[in-house]
């Protein structure tokens, strides 16, 4: 191994640490607790070193929203693999997203809330974010019904779980409804 592919992979491993650390610190204490010197102080780097992997915490935010969007592609893929008919494998994609959301709030928040310098619905979106997309396009392309254009008809469902995901973590919708909600979801708007 050369002498620069080993610091490409020393760099890559401190990016990695970065992340995880950064990720870990929102989930325990929320994203006002990520800072540079308190990210420096816990991966045990300078803050100079944090500044040569990441600019600021905007691109350390939008890192974290790109991992987590991998790992909900693959959440939402597996759920809806795992299920047999139509009904049943949007009833499966949508608990995983809800399920994704409840155990990964930070994550969540840096997916859909903060602003990680990320493009969405655009061009220059990164792979990622447009393979999170295409995983529930995937299933609910199927239900859209006829006459309506697949990739809408997913924004528009995406939207009813991101607003379930986000009034159930504020506390705004009481707990007992959730099931009921989500098959009302999945029986009123997904019909062939």
């Amino acid at each position: 191994m050369s002498v620069q592919e080993r610091k490409e992979r020393e760099r890559a491993s401190r990016e990695r640490l970065i992340v995880a650390t950064a990720r870990e610190l929102a989930e325990q204490q929320g994203w006002d607790a990520v800072t540079t010197r308190r990210l420096a102080e816990r991966i045990e780097y300078s803050q100079p070193v944090l500044y040569s992997h990441f600019r600021g915490k905007r691109e350390i935010i939008g890192a974290v929203a790109l991992e987590g969007a991998a790992e909900m592609a693959a959440a939402l893929r597996a759920a809806a693999s795992d299920a047999d008919g139509w009904r049943a494998r949007v009833a499966a994609l949508a608990h995983a997203y809800l399920e994704f959301a409840e155990r990964n709030p930070a994550v969540y928040d840096a997916l859909f809330q903060l602003d990680g310098g990320l493009a969405f619905a655009q061009e220059d979106t990164p792979e990622p974010l447009k393979d999170a997309f295409a995983a529930l396009l995937e299933t609910l392309g199927e239900v859209a019904g006829e006459g309506v254009h697949p990739a809408l008809f997913t924004e528009l469902f995406w939207s009813a779980l991101h607003g379930l995901a986000t009034l159930t973590r504020a506390g705004r919708l009481l707990p007992e409804g959730a099931e009921e909600r989500l098959d009302l979801l999945v029986e009123r708007l997904a019909v062939l």
